[in-house]
C-alpha cells in the first residue's frame, strides 16, 4: 500500500498535511501520509527562509532509504526560495520564464539534481513548490477566506486582489506583494498557522484545485501513485 513522506518548510504546511492532505489521500487509497519538517525548522527562533537544497536532498534520500516502499514530496514556497550560486537548482533560471513554464522547469530541475545524486531513489521523489506562496491558495475563495478569519468585511478586499491575477498562484513573489504580505496588510493580526489552515479547511481542496492548476497537477500526481 502506498505511503507518502511530505517534507515541509514549516508548521503551516505540517498542519496542512496532517489535517487536510492526509485525510484526502487516505480516501484515495494511501496507507500512510506523514509530514517531515526540513532541517531545524521546528527549533528555529527566527525564520531565515527554507534550508539549503543540499540539506533537503540528503534528508529526502535518508527517509526514502529507511522506507523502501514510500514516496516523497515537498511543500515549499517559490517566494524567497534560495537563489544564487548556493540556491536551489533552477531557481535563478526559471525567474525569467512565463508562469506556465516556471513551475515545471523548477520541479524538473530539482528532480534531475536529485536523480544525479541518488539515481536509485529518483523514481520515488515528486518535488512540489507552491506558486508563489502557500497563502496564495487561500485566494481560491476570498469570501470564505475572509469569513474563516473572522473578518467577513475583508471579502471585497480579498476578491479585488484575486481578480487582478489569472489564478491565485499568479499572485506574485515581491517582498511587498506576496500573498502573505497582502494578508498582513489587510489583517495586521494575521497568524499564518492559525488563520491560514482554518481558512484552507473551510475553503476545501476541491475549490483550491479548481482555481490553482499547479497545485491540482501535483495532487493529481500523488493520487495516481495508488492506481
Amino acid at each position: 500500500m502506498a505511503r507518502l513522506l511530505v517534507h515541509v518548510e514549516g508548521q503551516t504546511e505540517e498542519t496542512f498535511v496532517n489535517e487536510i492532505l492526509a485525510p484526502h489521500l487516505y480516501i484515495q487509497g494511501f496507507h500512510s501520509v506523514s509530514a517531515r519538517l526540513l532541517g531545524a525548522a521546528r527549533v528555529r527562533k527566527h525564520r531565515g527562509g527554507i534550508c539549503s537544497w543540499d540539506v533537503v536532498v540528503d534528508e529526502v534520500a535518508k527517509h526514502l532509504k529507511s522506507d523502501g516502499g514510500a514516496f516523497a514530496t515537498t511543500i515549499v514556497d517559490y517566494y524567497a526560495l534560495p537563489a544564487g550560486a548556493d540556491g536551489w537548482p533552477g531557481r535563478d533560471a526559471c525567474a525569467g520564464l512565463t508562469f506556465d513554464l516556471r513551475s515545471p522547469f523548477l520541479t524538473d530541475s530539482l528532480h534531475q539534481d536529485f536523480a544525479a545524486k541518488y539515481p536509485n531513489l529518483a523514481d520515488r521523489f515528486i518535488p512540489f513548490v507552491a506558486m508563489h506562496e502557500f497563502e496564495g491558495l487561500l485566494f481560491s475563495d476570498p469570501t470564505t477566506m475572509a469569513s474563516s478569519m473572522g473578518q467577513p468585511e475583508l471579502a471585497p478586499n480579498f476578491a479585488a486582489i484575486r481578480a487582478a491575477f489569472e489564478t491565485p498562484e499568479h499572485i506574485n513573489d515581491s517582498y511587498l506583494t506576496a500573498p502573505s504580505k497582502r494578508l498582513l496588510a489587510a489583517l495586521p493580526g494575521y497568524q499564518k498557522v492559525l488563520h491560514g489552515n482554518v481558512a484552507m479547511i473551510d475553503i476545501g481542496l476541491e475549490s483550491i484545485r479548481s482555481e490553482c492548476p499547479v497545485f491540482n497537477q501535483w495532487l493529481t500526481t500523488l493520487e495516481q501513485l495508488v492506481v
